[in-house]
């Protein structure tokens, strides 16, 4: 952050008065005072070193990789992202979810997994003028969900680019993917854009493709469009529309295919 300097102003007019008496003339030389000093402008508060920032969050439903997470319902999420000065973050996000329901309702079972949660942690450095990467970690773990065989918890390691309006991010999961049986070493590469385009509104778009390793026919492509409006004072609100080219066989569940094209919303508010 730039540190304003106050300059002082020395005074340097100086006014000549001639004044008559009687036959004689007398001149006199008078300085007016000093201009008072410039009022200092105040300094902008510094950077803090560390920062915590909790969010909490309403969707129409939580939709994740172009899959729907809650079966086409409302969805509540929680934030908390941590980061530090030197470029380290760390955070959690949590959300109810239903598919995993749906799914064990498919295989004849009930399960009482009903949460995702998650934990990443990350280091974003600049690697030249105005371009970013960030590496880093994440954790996506569903509490009572020990009936699954393969578990649904799912590590992934990520390494991401970005520069100006574009980002890109691979994603490589280090562990059985969702559920998927011998899934591991899958990737989720995404080209992402995201631009004002008016005041306060951002302009954003996506697409990117899901590979399920040893499960070919369960990979697919995803396609984005959306907006988002800054309200101010932590409060967000905006939409996006949705679309992958999975095939519904793989996505049908209880009737209902979790893949196809839909529209989301979304409302937010940091603190």
């Amino acid at each position: 952050m730039k540190k304003l300097t106050s300059h002082l102003i020395p005074a340097t007019l100086a006014g000549l008065l001639s004044l008559p008496f009687a036959s004689t003339q007398v001149s006199a030389q008078t300085t007016p005072p000093a201009a008072p000093a410039a009022v200092p402008a105040a300094a902008p508060e510094p950077t803090p070193e560390n920062t915590l920032v909790p969010k909490v969050s309403l969707y129409t439903e939580y939709e994740y990789r172009g899959i729907s997470q809650t079966a086409e319902k409302p969805a509540g999420q929680f934030n908390l992202d941590y980061t530090h000065t030197s470029g380290f973050y760390l955070g959690t996000f949590i959300s109810n979810v239903k598919w995993l329901k749906e799914a064990a309702k498919a295989s004849g079972f009930s399960t009482n997994a009903s949460i995702e949660w998650d934990l990443f942690g990350g280091y974003k450095f600049d690697i030249a003028k105005d371009v970013t990467l960030d590496v880093g970690y994440l954790r996506y773990e569903y509490p009572s969900s020990k009936a699954f065989n393969p578990s649904p918890n799912t590590d992934e390691i990520y390494i991401g680019i970005s520069s100006g309006a574009f980002s890109a991010k691979y994603s490589h999961s280090t562990s059985n993917l969702f559920g998927f049986t011998n899934s591991k070493n899958s990737s989720f590469t995404e080209l992402n854009w995201s631009q004002e385009v008016l005041p306060k509104l951002t302009a954003n778009a996506q697409i990117a493709h899901q590979t399920v390793k040893n499960n070919g026919d369960s990979s697919y492509t995803v396609y984005k469009l959306g907006a988002t409006y800054d309200f101010g004072d932590g409060w967000a609100a905006g939409g996006y529309a949705k679309n992958t080219n999975a095939k519904e066989a793989f996505y049908t569940v209880n009737g209902k295919d979790l893949s196809k094209a839909r529209l989301v919303a979304f409302v937010s508010k940091s603190f």
